[in-house]
C-alpha cells in the first residue's frame, strides 16, 4: 500500500483531499516538528496528530479533557480500522491492563489519557520505556488562564517538552485570543514552533440574533420549522435549562435537560442517548458540549447571552460539524447584561473582573450589530471578511430603519421628569400612563410626559430605550438597580438640533429562503433514500453500540443517495468511504441503494 499522507487520507478516512494548511502541518509533525494549531471545529483538527501518529514509529499520545471525547474519538478511529484505545478512569481493571499490554507491546497507533494521568509519575514512567510518535494536547485553551475554559490540571503539561525533547508536540484548539495564544505558547514550550492558523469562518452556520422578548414562545417557533433536526439549547442558570427542557417535553419534542447538579450517571444517560439520536434536543449550561464530537447538530440556540465572544464561537461551532448547512439562534436581552456583569463583578480578581468585562461588552456589541454578523465575529479574532457573508440575519433581512426622532425625545425627556432615579421600567409605565398605585403614590401621573406614549407597547419602548442607551444617549447604572440618566450627548436630540434613525426590533426568526445557506456537501440528493440509509446507520449503530456518525456521517450519505453508487468501485468514490468501511459496510449500503434505484 502507498504510504504517502494523502493516501492514508484516502484509503484510511476515505478523504481525496486534505484542507486549507493540514497537508503541511503533517508533514511537519512526521518529520519531528512542533505545531500549534488554531483550527474552527469541524475544521480538521484530529487529522493533523492522527495521520503523523499512523506515519511515526511508536504510538502517539493524545491528551483530552473528556472521557466521553475520548471515547468518541476512539470510536471513529477504529471504525476506520485504526489501532487505538482510551486510558482513564472508566476502564475496568483488566480492560485497563488489556489496554497497557497493547500499548508496551507496540499495537496501538494512538492512546488517548487525560492531563492528570498522563501526567502522574508512575505514567510518565511508562512513557520512557516505549517509542512514542508524538504528544497532541488537543482543546490547549484549558492550559492558558486567559482562556474561557481554564483546566488547572492542563498547566503541568508543560512539562513534556523538557521531558521528552525528541518527541514532536502539536497543540490544537478551535477557539482563542490573542492573549490566551501567547499563554498557551509559553505554557507549553513552544516558542519555536510553526504557528498555523486555518481561519475561523464556518461558512455553513447562519448566525441569527433576535430580540428576547417571550423566549418560550420563540424557541418553539424556531423549532416547529425544524421537527427532525439534532441541536442543543444554551441557558445560563440550572433552573432555567431545566424549565425549558421539562418544557419541550411537554410539548412532545425528546428533549432532556444536562447540567453540572445532575448525577454523572444521568449526564452520561443524556448524552448517549444525544449521540446516538435517541434524544432530539439537550438543553444544558455551558457544562455540556466539550465532548460532543457528533457531526449532525443542526442548529444550536442561546436562550441566554453567552458571557463572551469565545464561548459563543466554540458553542455555536458545535453545529454543523459536517459542513452541512446549520444555525446558530441567539436570543439576546438586555436584562442577561445585567445578570452576567453582576456575577462577574462578585469575582475576587480585578483585573480577571477587568478581561471578563472587556469581554461581556464585545459580546454584546456582536449582538447589537446591524452590520454583517460573520464580519462582527471573524473580527474579534483578527481575522478579516472582504464582502459580507450573505449568510447572516443582517445580510438576509437588513433591519428595518425609522425616524425615531419624536418617540427618543419622549423617551429622553420622561427619565428627565422622572428625576433620573428610575429604571427602564418604571419610565415606559409612565409614558404608557401606567395607572399603578407606585405611579400614583409618586405623583408620576402629573407628569407632563405621562400617557404620552400610549400608542407604543411596552415591548417597542424597551427596544427604544436599549438603543438609546447602546447609542450613548443615555446611561445605565448597573451597580443601583439599573436607572437610567441623560448623557451630554442627549442634549442636541431634545432640543431639536439632530434628528434620529433606529432599528425596528427583530423578535422572530426572518423569512429567508433556504438555498441561502451555505456549506460544502448540500448538493441534491433523494430524501427517501436519504432516510432509508439513515434507518440502516441507525440498526448497524445500534447493534455495534456507538453513534451512528462512527459508520458513516450525514455528508457522506447525502453524496450516496445524491449519486447512487451501484457498485464496489462507486462506493470507493463517496467522501467519508475508507477500505476498511468499504469492506466492513459497503455491501448493504449498497443493497438499500440498488433496492431504490432499480
Amino acid at each position: 500500500m502507498e504510504r504517502t499522507p494523502l493516501a492514508t487520507l484516502k484509503n484510511v478516512f476515505g478523504y481525496t483531499a486534505f484542507r486549507p494548511h493540514q497537508e503541511e502541518i503533517i508533514a511537519g509533525v512526521i518529520r519531528g516538528k512542533d505545531a500549534f494549531v488554531l483550527m474552527p471545529t469541524g475544521g480538521g483538527k484530529s487529522l493533523c496528530y492522527q495521520i503523523p501518529a499512523l506515519h511515526r514509529e511508536g504510538a502517539g499520545i493524545v491528551v483530552s479533557p473528556l472521557i466521553s471525547l475520548m471515547k468518541d474519538q476512539v470510536d471513529a478511529l477504529v471504525a476506520n480500522g485504526v489501532a487505538a484505545a482510551c486510558y482513564n478512569s472508566t476502564l475496568g481493571e483488566a480492560e485497563a491492563r488489556r489496554v497497557l499490554a497493547r500499548f508496551h507491546g507496540g499495537e496501538l497507533d494512538l492512546l488517548y489519557v487525560a492531563p492528570e494521568r498522563l501526567m502522574s509519575e508512575a505514567f510518565l514512567e511508562r512513557l520512557r520505556e516505549v517509542p512514542l510518535a508524538l504528544f497532541a494536547i488537543d482543546e490547549a485553551h484549558c492550559v492558558s488562564q486567559w482562556g474561557h475554559d481554564f483546566r488547572p490540571e492542563y498547566v503541568q503539561l508543560g512539562r513534556l517538552r523538557g521531558l521528552f525533547p525528541g518527541v514532536p508536540l502539536i497543540a490544537l484548539t478551535a477557539t482563542a485570543d490573542p492573549q490566551t495564544r501567547a499563554d498557551i505558547v509559553a505554557r507549553l514550550g513552544l516558542a519555536d514552533a510553526p504557528f498555523f492558523v486555518a481561519g475561523f469562518d464556518r461558512p455553513n452556520i447562519r448566525y441569527t440574533v433576535v430580540e428576547k422578548q417571550k423566549p418560550a414562545q420563540q424557541l418553539m417557533a424556531f423549532l416547529k420549522d425544524r421537527p427532525e433536526e439534532a441541536g442543543i439549547v444554551y441557558a445560563l442558570s440550572r433552573k432555567r435549562v431545566e424549565e425549558v427542557a421539562e418544557r419541550l417535553a411537554a410539548a412532545g419534542i425528546k428533549a432532556a435537560s444536562y447540567h453540572a447538579g445532575l448525577p454523572d450517571a444521568e449526564r452520561h444517560r443524556v448524552q448517549e442517548a444525544f449521540l446516538r439520536d435517541d434524544l432530539r434536543i439537550v438543553v444544558a449550561t455551558v457544562a455540556f458540549g466539550m465532548g460532543i464530537d457528533k457531526p449532525n447538530v443542526r442548529f444550536v440556540v442561546h436562550y441566554d447571552l453567552p458571557r463572551n465572544i469565545e464561548s459563543y464561537y466554540q458553542e455555536t461551532g458545535r453545529a454543523g460539524r459536517d459542513g452541512l448547512p446549520a444555525e446558530a439562534l441567539l436570543l439576546f436581552g438586555y436584562g442577561d447584561i445585567a445578570i452576567s456583569r453582576a456575577l462577574i463583578e462578585s469575582g475576587g480578581n480585578g483585573e480577571q473582573n477587568r478581561i471578563e468585562l472587556h469581554k461581556l461588552n464585545a459580546m454584546v456589541g456582536f449582538a447589537e450589530a446591524l452590520a454583517c454578523r460573520r464580519r462582527v465575529l471573524l473580527g474579534y479574532f483578527g481575522e478579516r471578511l472582504e464582502e459580507e457573508c450573505g449568510n447572516c440575519d443582517v445580510c438576509l433581512s437588513p433591519p428595518e430603519r425609522y425616524d425615531a426622532t419624536e418617540e427618543a425625545r419622549k423617551a429622553l425627556s420622561c427619565v428627565y421628569r422622572v428625576g433620573q432615579r428610575f429604571g427602564m421600567g418604571h419610565v415606559i409605565e409612565v409614558l404608557r400612563g401606567s395607572q399603578s398605585q407606585r405611579i400614583q403614590g409618586l405623583g408620576h401621573d402629573r407628569l407632563s410626559t405621562y400617557g404620552i406614549g400610549r400608542q407604543l407597547s411596552t415591548d417597542a419602548w424597551g427596544s427604544i430605550i436599549r438603543q438609546l442607551v447602546h447609542l450613548g444617549y443615555l446611561e445605565q447604572d448597573m451597580g443601583n438597580y439599573s436607572v437610567l440618566r441623560l448623557t451630554e450627548q442627549a442634549r442636541p436630540l431634545l432640543r431639536g438640533e439632530e434628528r434620529l434613525v433606529l432599528a425596528r426590533p427583530r423578535v422572530k426568526m426572518a423569512a429567508v429562503k433556504k438555498e441561502a445557506k451555505k456549506g460544502r456537501g448540500a448538493m441534491a440528493c433523494d430524501e427517501e433514500l436519504f432516510q432509508a440509509l439513515r434507518a440502516l446507520r441507525k440498526r448497524l449503530a445500534d447493534e455495534q453500540q456507538v453513534p451512528p456518525f462512527v459508520i458513516f456521517g450525514d455528508a457522506t450519505l447525502i453524496e450516496m443517495a445524491a449519486l447512487r453508487p451501484v457498485d464496489v468501485e462507486g462506493m470507493a468514490r463517496i467522501s467519508g468511504v475508507g477500505k476498511h468501511k468499504l469492506g466492513r459496510y459497503g455491501a448493504e449500503f449498497l443493497e438499500v441503494i440498488r433496492g431504490l434505484t432499480a
